[in-house]
């Protein structure tokens, strides 16, 4: 899972640096070689592919329409996944005076609209239970919004239901188009999202009659699933589907980097891979369910991560630890189609509206479409190449872009339940010429980090559009440092938290 080929030099000078160590702190050093003509492999970009959101009526809202324009300028993300399209909400389903359904897309078609006409195709979450189509109408999530969790009172009415969904979307947006997207049946049905009795087994009877639906419409359409919590279910959902003939196009689950080991690994993982730092727990995630998939009937279908996020104690996903924390994603996980983050907004209501701007919620931009430092990392992340050459590093990733230059990545991570350290990285470069040309881009806690200018303006609760503005304004990345290399050398200081992408001309 890991790159290992070239070599990472580690060691402890005496020096100090103002700002961010103690006078009884040293400065950690580091030397990573890079070889620009070294052999590189293909590098697509699966960690933004993909972004999560709330739920479907939101992306109704102008704020949430402001973010996903933000969001797509600065990573260019194809996908975008939400729960809850049949929720009372949006009008779906209903039944006239004798009981007969009635289907109305009106606010689906507005929701569809919406993100094509950002250049973002859905993944279509199959949920959830519209109320008057449920076997238990009473049995709603805790959630704000209340979605209804229970199985439908008749399979038949719910094929009906799946048919005329989809035979519309293929009416409305043509089948080359709806082929494109992505079909995935429920969310998180192994814990309290799913009330069928008992879980497992009345999941997989929905999952083969949605597949089958929507193959009957067209058998272009993609369904996946399980699309469970924690990495569940992968191997008997794989054996389910196989000897029941049941289409399955992709492999879909969530996990998150705070998850327990034992939840997300399973409880007989060798004791040496129950220490695994919360930093590293989804990319393990991966490669198990990588390993699960490889050894099934099955082997070539694609994996999509359809949730993730960072560890969110003490409000860390409003903080620059967000970007050396998803470089580490990038840096370890294989395997995966799409590794999409939960999510791209703060527009989000799983807990009611949002009291103020920065509440540690999963977002890039806090409400009122300010930019975390989140939404520059993943800005700088983007600017990476489309290949990759292996390094030993264990916090650098090395790429080279089409026009033949480096894009490298380094980043200065304070692990979690650590005291965070500063250190000192250089850079040594072959294959490109001694005193090559070097830009080099940040984000810190220093630069881009929009809680100190938060903090500054008075934590208001209710900002202003002049505010978020200021904000903005305040955080927006500043012109790149232009270095040259000195015989081939580029050193760098890192403070906590820092994400660097250094640009070495070609």
């Amino acid at each position: 899972m890991l790159f290992r080929t070239t070599r990472c030099v580690l060691t402890l000078s005496a020096f100090l640096l103002a700002g961010y160590l103690s006078h009884t702190q040293v400065m950690a050093q580091q030397r990573i070689d890079i070889d620009a003509h070294a052999a590189a492999t293909p590098f697509p970009h699966f960690w933004e592919t993909m972004f999560g959101s709330g739920r479907a009526i939101l992306s109704l809202r102008e704020s949430y329409r402001d973010d996903i324009r933000a969001v797509k300028g600065a990573t260019d993300f194809k996908y975008v996944r939400f729960h809850a399209i049949l929720h009372d909400e949006v009008g779906v389903y209903n039944e006239d005076e004798h009981g007969d359904p009635v289907y109305n897309f009106t606010y689906v078609d507005e929701i569809y609209d919406g993100l094509l006409k950002q250049h973002v195709k859905p993944v279509i979450e199959i949920s959830f239970m519209p109320k008057k189509l449920a076997f238990n109408p009473d049995a709603l999530h805790p959630f704000w919004y209340k979605q209804n969790v229970s199985p439908p009172k008749s399979m038949e009415r719910w094929d009906d239901l799946m048919t005329h969904f989809a035979q519309h979307l293929i009416d409305r947006y043509g089948v080359a188009e709806v082929s494109s997207w992505y079909f995935e049946v429920w969310n998180e049905p192994n814990i309290d999202f799913w009330g069928g009795i008992p879980r497992m087994e009345s999941y997989f009877d929905l999952y083969a009659h949605t597949a089958r639906d929507l193959k009957r419409v067209n058998p272009r359409l993609r369904v996946g699933g399980p699309a469970t919590a924690a990495a569940a279910w992968i191997p008997d959902f794989l054996q389910y589907t196989s000897e029941n003939h049941v289409p399955v196009d992709f492999i879909s689950t969530h996990g998150y980097d705070d998850e327990p080991v034992e939840r997300l690994l399973g409880k007989d993982q060798p004791l040496r891979d129950k220490d695994i730092r919360e930093e590293d727990r989804v990319c393990a995630g991966v490669a198990h369910v990588r390993q699960q998939i490889d050894a099934s009937t099955a082997p070539k279908l694609p994996l999509l991560w359809t949730e993730w996020n960072v560890p969110g104690d003490n409000e860390r996903r409003d903080t620059p630890y967000v970007g050396p924390a998803l470089a580490e994603a990038i840096r370890t996980c294989e395997g995966v189609e799409a590794l999409s983050f939960w999510t791209f907004s703060d527009v989000f209501e799983e807990g009611g509206p949002a009291r103020k701007p920065f509440e540690g919620q999963f977002g890039l931009r806090a409400t009122g479409g300010i930019n975390k430092a989140s939404f520059y990392d993943f800005a700088l992340l983007h600017k990476l190449g489309d290949t990759r050459i292996a390094s030993s590093a264990n916090d650098a990733i090395v790429t080279k872009a089409s026009d033949g230059s480096l894009r490298i990545a380094v980043w200065n991570l304070a692990d979690v339940g650590k005291a965070p350290q500063a250190k000192s990285v250089t850079l040594h470069i072959v294959g490109v010429p001694e005193s090559a040309s070097v830009s080099i881009e940040r984000v810190d806690e220093e630069h881009s980090n929009v809680l100190k200018s938060y903090a500054a303006m008075g934590k208001p609760a209710y900002p202003t559009p002049a505010q978020v503005e200021e904000l903005n304004r305040e955080t927006a990345p500043q012109a790149p440092e232009q270095r040259k290399l000195s015989h081939g050398n580029l050193t760098l200081e890192l403070g906590k938290n820092a994400l660097l992408l250094i640009h070495v001309g070609p």
